[in-house]
């Protein structure tokens, strides 16, 4: 995305910090974890017990899993659980094991996997926590891997908010005989794979090694800041006054712009950060790029959402 400087007079101050240089405490004020869920707990119990092994007053997770259900399971700790939203409503990729009542004709199953790519019907299953209601989710790929006898290996690549299970009852209703849900894996949650991932051993070990070693080098590899969850997101860059003063609730005026995307429109919702690639908040924007790029001052946006504490930046406004 095409990226253009509005301003080459910024002169960063001494205060803010990189936020690869987090300490412990910093990053679980408002940091993530991207765990490789196992089987068998819910993701609700797993997020229960990295929150007490942490000493956390709250964790949470981004897009539940069912309990026999492996995977990407982000972890959002402090300030980062504002962000959950925005990592529910990522685009998901699962490898299923589908059992069949029958053998399939693969000609037949290949036929019904093309049908239900692209925008389906996805009704919640009734044992979900969500209201059971007609809706409609898009599949963008839809891939047969693997088929032996009874049992198919797919590749399921949609939009957040997919029931893997409605799927394979669907694909049975269509065969005419019945699909269930062996297994499931989530491989990416937007743009975090299971690469991204650690175990929950390797947590819990990574926590024992930092209260009772003293050896903090493996959970801050583990908790990560929380600008990584807004990479995708559309930015701009602030000066650090600007920082400071969206910090405090004030609107964002355009001496404070370093930096934004020639895509930049009216209405959009970016992420605003300093020079140091520090997170400030979001902020929604009421002026477009050619606007932008033709004035010199004026409010051009508001925050709806603060992620860095009110103090990093000192006020640099006569009070």
């Amino acid at each position: 995305m095409p990226r253009v400087a509005l301003s080459d007079n910024s002169k960063p101050s001494s205060n803010g910090f990189d936020p690869e240089q987090l300490s412990i405490e910093q990053r679980l004020a408002s940091g993530f974890i991207l765990l490789d869920k196992p089987p068998g707990p819910t993701s609700h119990q797993i997020a229960s017990w990295v929150r007490d092994m942490l000493g956390l007053d709250r964790l949470g997770h981004g897009g539940t899993l069912d309990p026999f259900a492996t995977g990407v399971l982000p972890l959002m700790a402090g300030k980062s659980m504002k962000l959950t939203k925005g990592i529910l409503q990522t685009n998901k990729t699962y490898i299923a094991v589908l059992k069949f009542a029958q053998v399939p004709n693969k000609s037949e199953l290949s036929e019904i996997i093309g049908k239900m790519t692209g925008r389906i019907y996805n009704v919640p299953p009734e044992i979900s926590a969500v209201k059971v209601q007609v809706r409609t989710r898009r599949i963008f790929n839809f891939e047969l891997i693997e088929l032996q006898e009874k049992e198919a290996v797919v590749k399921i690549v949609c939009e957040a908010g997919t029931y893997i299970r409605t799927i394979a009852r669907d694909m049975g209703l269509m065969l005419g005989f019945g699909v269930k849900l062996k297994e499931l894996r989530r491989e990416n949650s937007g743009r975090f794979s299971l690469e991204d991932c650690v175990t929950l051993q390797q947590v819990a070990d990574a926590i024992w090694l930092w209260k009772e070693c003293d050896r903090p080098e493996a959970i801050s590899k583990i908790i990560h800041p929380t600008e990584k969850l807004l990479l995708d997101k559309p930015y701009i860059i602030v000066k650090d006054s600007a920082a400071s003063a969206l910090c405090h609730g004030a609107p964002l005026l355009r001496p404070g712009l370093i930096e934004v995307s020639s895509s930049l429109s009216s209405g959009l919702e970016v992420a605003a950060f300093t020079s140091k690639n520090e997170i400030v908040g979001i902020v929604k924007m009421t002026k477009g790029f050619e606007e932008l790029s033709t004035s010199t001052n004026g409010e051009i946006g508001k925050p709806v959402m603060i992620l860095m504490e009110p103090d990093r930046y000192p006020p640099q406004w006569n009070k």
